[in-house]
């Protein structure tokens, strides 16, 4: 396996925090030798640089891995973002023009699921799951991705004038309907682009949304608890245990189309009553709903039918859509001109989400 600079690394974890000498002087060795290893590749990039591995079928157009080329050459860490069970998450720029973005690193040793790519290579399967997925509307863009002797360096957009969803339903209470329903027929649209594409989040919370606050357009971020969408049932869970369906509780298996449709309801819930309407597993079993504002028989008739205990009673996505509630939400997300194309029957679709046994 190609072994990268680990300057970007060793940039965030200074030798100044070993505390004993000889691990100090060890420390300094290693980042002299990675400066020279950056000459090195600099003087020779005609080689070196550019050489791209097409790990994953490049159909998105998106780039996987640059061999031999050196992080921070390309992009600078300003600032920390946040961390959690899946890696750290920094902010920086792109050097070459100062785009925002955000530089997410992780320790291979936290990686809990691999894919494994046909020139027997493996990847973090969230890597591979954001390659999928970059052309659903909404979806957070993956720039580049790099690999450490240690780590996998994994570089996203990170948009201006956004706030994740939890702030902004913490700052302004209980969203009005008119509101909720506008972020929620989007998120649903999302998510059901992405399941089209063999894809399950598994982490669908306020916490993974951001929001625009211009346009009001959200984005869906963090695939780091995410699957391959399969029908059978998942006996493995690492998302948001208060998203969590009852029969995951219970029995410890759930199937991921209605687990993502209970979280749908679990999210619902938050837009317009300001908060989760679980915290305690017996909660999440009982499913027992108290409305701390007051709401629509429609819109409570929504939230009742994806947090059914009996997950064969929940709503598909295509029948949340259709709900009487839903009804009143303007346009979809508009298909992109460059992936517009019209059927034979004369229906206007997007290329991009046609299934393998489709065509035009």
């Amino acid at each position: 396996m190609n072994v990268f600079s680990r300057s970007l690394v060793n940039n965030l974890f200074s030798c100044s925090s070993v505390s004993e000498p000889h691990d100090q002087h060890n420390c300094q060795q290693q980042m002299l030798q990675q400066q020279l290893l950056q000459q090195q590749n600099l003087a020779n990039n005609n080689v070196n640089l550019n050489q791209t591995y097409h790990n994953i079928p490049n159909q998105h157009g998106v780039k996987t891995y640059r061999e031999k080329e050196i992080v921070d050459t390309y992009y600078k860490v300003t600032g920390h973002l946040g961390a959690g069970g899946f890696g750290t998450v920094y902010s920086g720029v792109r050097k070459r023009d100062d785009l925002q973005v955000a530089i997410k690193v992780i320790n291979k040793k936290k990686v809990s699921s691999w894919y494994d790519q046909a020139n027997g290579m493996q990847i973090p399967l969230e890597l591979h799951l954001l390659h999928r997925v970059q052309h659903v509307s909404g979806v957070i863009k993956l720039l580049d991705s790099f690999e450490t002797t240690d780590s996998f360096v994994i570089v996203m957009e990170r948009p201006e004038n956004v706030q994740d969803l939890f702030d902004y339903i913490t700052e302004r209470g209980p969203l009005h309907e008119v509101e909720a329903r506008v972020f929620f027929m989007q998120i649903v649209q999302m998510v059901q682009q992405i399941e089209k594409l063999g894809v399950l989040h598994r982490d669908i919370k306020d916490e993974n949304i951001l929001v625009d606050l211009k346009t009001n357009q959200l984005r869906l971020i963090d695939f780091g608890s995410g699957t391959i969408l399969r029908d059978s049932d998942y006996d493995d869970f690492d998302g948001t245990r208060v998203y969590s369906p009852p029969e995951w509780i219970s029995n410890r298996l759930y199937n991921g189309r209605r687990a993502t449709v209970w979280s749908l309801g679990i999210l619902l819930f938050d837009l317009v009553n300001g908060d989760i309407p679980f915290e305690q597993d017996e909660q999440i079993k009982a499913a027992q709903l108290h409305y701390k504002a007051p709401l629509t028989p429609a819109c409570k008739d929504l939230i009742q039918k994806c947090l059914s205990i009996d997950p064969q009673q929940r709503p598909s996505l295509e029948q949340i859509i259709s709900h009487p509630w839903m009804s009143k939400v303007p346009a979809p997300i508009p298909i992109p001109e460059n992936r517009k194309r019209t059927t034979a029957s004369g229906k206007v679709v997007d290329v991009a989400l046609l299934g393998s046994n489709e065509s035009l």
